[in-house]
Formats: C-alpha cells, sequence, structure tokens
C-alpha cells in the first residue's frame, strides 16, 4: 500500500448511511476517521467499535476509528465525505469552509432538495464552498444495512471532474461493492430527490391495496417524470436509465428497508404526516422533496402529476384514494409525452 493510500478519509455523519460508507472504505485498507454531531453516540461507538443504533451486529473494520471533534476527523484526510440529511448539508460545509485548503475534495452521499430554497446538494456546495473546489456526489440504489453487511452493491460516483469520480470510484470500490463513475451531478442528484417522492406514492399506494399493476404503473410513470424534470434542468437522460435513476427507483419503491415507502405506509394505514415521521424517527426526505419538487418543476416549466400527487397528500390533506381517481380521469395521451 501506497503513502498515498495510507492517508485518511474523513467521513462525516454518523447516521446509518454514513457508517455504513465508513465501513466500505475501511474494507478497502483505508484509515476512516467517521464524527457525528451526537457526542454521547461517538463514545458509545468508541467503545463498541460498532454503531449500535443504526447497524447493530456490524463490526468497525480495524482501520476505523471514531473522531470526537471536527478538526480531529479532517486532520490529514485526503477526502471528506459529508453523510448527512439535506437539511443538514449546509451547515456542516459552513463549519468546513474554514477548516479546509483550497485544493481538498469534497463529496457527499446526501439525496434530495435543501427545504426552503430547492436547492440541489451541488447547489449548495456550490454556494457555501465556491465555484471552483472540486466536488462529487455518492449515489445509487442502496441500503445501509446490506452495505453495512458486505452484501454485493452497485452505485454511482458523480463529479463534474471525470478523473475526480473516476479516483473516487476506484478508491470505493472493493470485493462485494462496485462503483460507476458519471460527469452529470445534475442528473445523479435529481434521481436522488425525485425517487424518494414516489417511493411515498409507492407506500400509499401498496397501503392502500392497490396492488403490483398500480405499482408499476407508478414506477415507471414516475422514471418519465423525473427524467422530464432532469433534461429540463440540463441533464442527460441516459443518467435515469441507470443506478442513480432507474435503479434507485425500484429499490426504493419496492423494499420495505426504504423510509419513504415506509412513511407511506404508515400515512395509508391513517396515521398523519408528523405522527409517521416520529415513528420512523429517521430522516425521510421525500416529505420535504415533495414540497421542494413541486417548486423546482414549477419554476422549470414541468408537468409532474405524481408526484403533485404526493404533495397534496401530504401538505393538502388530500385523501389518496382521491388523488388515484383524478390521476386515472386525467387525459388520455401518448405514452412518450
Amino acid at each position: 500500500m501506497s503513502a498515498r493510500d495510507k492517508e485518511p478519509v474523513a467521513v462525516l455523519g454518523s447516521g446509518s448511511w454514513g457508517t455504513a460508507l465508513a465501513i466500505q472504505f475501511a474494507r478497502t485498507g483505508r484509515a476512516v476517521r467517521l464524527w457525528g454531531r451526537d457526542p454521547a453516540q461517538l463514545t458509545s461507538m468508541a467503545g463498541s467499535g460498532c454503531n449500535a443504533r443504526y447497524l447493530p451486529g456490524v463490526r468497525f473494520p480495524a482501520t476505523l476509528r471514531i473522531a470526537h471533534a471536527l478538526p480531529e476527523a479532517l486532520a490529514g484526510a485526503r477526502d471528506v465525505l459529508v453523510v448527512v440529511p439535506s437539511q443538514g448539508l449546509r451547515s456542516v460545509l459552513t463549519a468546513l469552509a474554514p477548516l479546509l485548503s483550497s485544493q481538498r475534495k469534497i463529496a457527499w452521499a446526501t439525496k434530495g432538495f435543501e427545504q426552503g430554497t430547492g436547492l440541489l446538494p451541488h447547489q449548495v456546495a456550490r454556494e457555501v464552498l465556491g465555484a471552483e473546489r472540486r466536488v462529487a456526489v455518492l449515489s445509487g440504489p442502496t441500503f445501509a444495512r446490506e452495505v453495512g453487511a458486505g452484501l454485493p452493491t452497485a452505485m454511482t460516483v458523480a463529479s463534474p471532474d471525470a478523473h475526480y469520480a473516476q479516483a473516487l470510484a476506484e478508491e470505493l470500490s472493493g470485493a462485494n461493492f462496485r462503483a460507476y463513475s458519471s460527469t452529470d451531478i445534475m442528473g445523479v442528484e435529481i434521481g436522488g430527490a425525485t425517487k424518494n417522492v414516489l417511493a411515498v406514492g409507492a407506500g400509499l399506494s401498496d397501503g392502500l391495496g392497490f396492488g403490483a399493476n398500480t405499482r408499476v404503473a407508478l414506477i415507471t410513470r414516475g422514471l418519465k417524470e423525473m427524467t422530464r424534470l432532469g433534461v429540463a434542468l440540463g441533464a442527460s437522460a441516459e443518467t435515469f436509465m441507470g443506478l442513480a435513476g432507474l435503479g434507485d427507483l425500484v429499490l426504493t419503491c419496492t423494499d420495505d428497508q426504504s423510509r419513504n415507502r415506509r412513511f407511506g405506509l404508515l400515512l395509508a394505514a391513517g396515521r398523519r404526516p408528523q405522527n409517521a415521521l416520529a415513528e420512523i424517527a429517521q430522516a425521510v426526505e421525500g416529505y420535504t422533496a415533495a414540497e421542494a419538487l413541486r417548486t423546482v418543476a414549477a419554476g422549470a416549466g414541468v408537468e409532474m402529476p405524481l408526484c403533485q400527487m404526493v404533495y397534496r397528500v401530504l401538505y393538502e390533506g388530500l385523501p389518496a384514494k382521491d388523488a388515484v381517481r383524478e390521476l386515472m380521469s386525467r387525459p388520455i395521451r401518448p405514452e412518450s409525452a
């Protein structure tokens, strides 16, 4: 192993996904420093050698250690990976900004729109860190529990800098983890944000007993809405047929490990949105993304009836059955539209 390979990676965010990615980096032989905002949780993880709250039973590799302060995590680190919910990204990047040299690259595994601004993660990073810094996003059909368990997984690393995307994909990949590179950061982030809203719809649909036909129709037409918005915002249509588009959409809409799908199931069972969020007790990106997506789509002049239906159920109290009835009564149009 070269001296370059031994330089540590700082993973900022000690939830389930941040911990899983820290474990994956450590499995490749990299030294990893994992930091989070909860001092008590950090102390517990340092003592037990695992994240008992989110990934119980998954032991930390020997090269992974807990950092109790942000400067400690960053000291000597060549790569920085931020893994926090979208509403926390700006504050973490703001705290990072004065601690970073101009050459240090930043990646994140955050999906969704920033609440209030409707900005995607790379747009938030540009505002906080400037347009010159090399950045990347990690996205795709991945559940933290399966990555933590070492099950075979594939995902996408996207950056406007093709060399950075390729290098990060290679460094993250291992025996049971394969990363692919892309330069379409807009498309990858649109896919990651939009699929959460559609997964809430899939949970609602399944929870109300609408069946497999409805679920597949929602996924297929949802993919069309996602692609339409992405292309309007400058993304490549091809991106949405890959891991960060179709792959992530299918996974999130069909497996109950998805918080967004479980949120929809709870709503179908009669829970109010705030009660369902409290019951899940982790970030449900689809809830805030539904509101942001409505604004972004309107600004781009893009029609997204499925995502609009989810918004109305969440924020206007529209009964899901009535929303489905409205969708089914829309004018008939060509499938390609």
